[in-house]
């Protein structure tokens, strides 16, 4: 591509630029963030090649081998198609990395009337506990998925080149309909990040023990990693995709509120079945040799 312009210059889209950059696959990366000190660090670090603090100071530059990729928190999105929307020029590829994709094809229904051809909405399925800038990391994408949802009036040309940009990114990319994207990743990562904000909130503020944490042993730290991640981000994930987020926490308490019958009734024959299902599930998973289980992003 000649230009990529990422909007957000956090963990996804730091990382998305500084790898575009360290392969060689555009003449120029631009960021766009909100405040002077975020955009000297962004070039210092070689995160990109200058910054700007407007949407509106790169839009009209833009031509039809350019690409924006929108790296905002989900509910930040709506603002930020409505300031495309009037200077883009047309054959300009727009992608996002938005966690919900359901709220956001809305959005841009809501901005352009439908979801634009040159619109292509994606998930890249990676991240870290790490925020900001000066995490950004120019391998984050290799060997993980990214999951495009194209609609069928989705430009092709916009769509391939989208997709080779994550390709080249090292990521392996593959096409799913919104709704099951929603559900999808409203089972398999929003519900874990909100367990572990839900455990760590109860650990801290609900028991009354000073020690409640000193003698945590490696498992709570592992599984409760990723409620370090982006407060805001995950603020606005659990709001957008409220559906499929309230089914998946559903479905979970009603197994938890087995599990705590099962305890106090001392029903060790329920108690060994579920945790030997619970391992035999998780040994497959890794078995299979998937990507990693979806970690925070952004």
């Amino acid at each position: 591509m000649n230009k990529l312009v990422v909007i957000g210059l956090g963990l996804i889209g730091g990382s998305v630029s500084k790898g575009v950059g360290e392969r060689g696959l555009a003449r120029e990366r631009i960021g766009v963030v909100r405040d002077a000190e975020t955009a000297r660090i962004a070039v210092e670090l070689g995160v990109v090649d200058r910054a700007c603090l407007s949407v509106d100071e790169i839009c009209g530059e833009l031509a039809a081998d350019d690409l924006v990729f929108i790296a905002v928190p989900t509910l930040a999105v709506e603002s930020i198609l409505a300031k495309l929307k009037a200077p883009i020029a047309a054959g300009v590829a727009v992608t996002d990395g938005a966690s919900v994709k359901g709220s956001v094809a809305e959005a841009a229904a809501r901005v352009f009337g439908s979801v634009p051809p040159n619109l292509v909405l994606g998930h890249p399925i990676a991240g870290s506990e790490k925020s900001g800038v000066t995490a950004a990391n120019a391998d984050l994408y290799v060997d993980h998925r990214v999951i495009l949802t194209p609609a069928d009036t989705t430009d092709t040309l916009a769509l391939a080149r989208v997709t080779q940009l994550w390709q080249k990114l090292g990521a392996e990319v593959i096409n799913m309909p919104i709704d099951e994207h929603d559900q999808v990743l409203g089972a398999t990562s929003h519900l874990p990040h909100a367990i572990a904000y839900s455990l760590v909130d109860t650990l801290a503020h609900d028991i009354d023990n000073p020690n409640i944490f000193r003698y945590a042993a490696g498992g709570f730290r592992d599984f409760t990693r990723i409620a370090s991640s982006d407060p805001v981000m995950w603020h606005d994930i659990m709001r957008a995709n409220r559906d499929s987020v309230v089914a998946s926490l559903e479905l979970f308490m009603g197994n938890l509120q087995r599990l705590k019958t099962a305890v106090e009734s001392d029903d060790g024959e329920y108690l060994l079945a579920m945790f030997s299902r619970a391992k035999q599930a998780r040994d497959l998973y890794t078995q299979l040799g998937e990507p990693k289980l979806p970690k925070s992003k952004d």
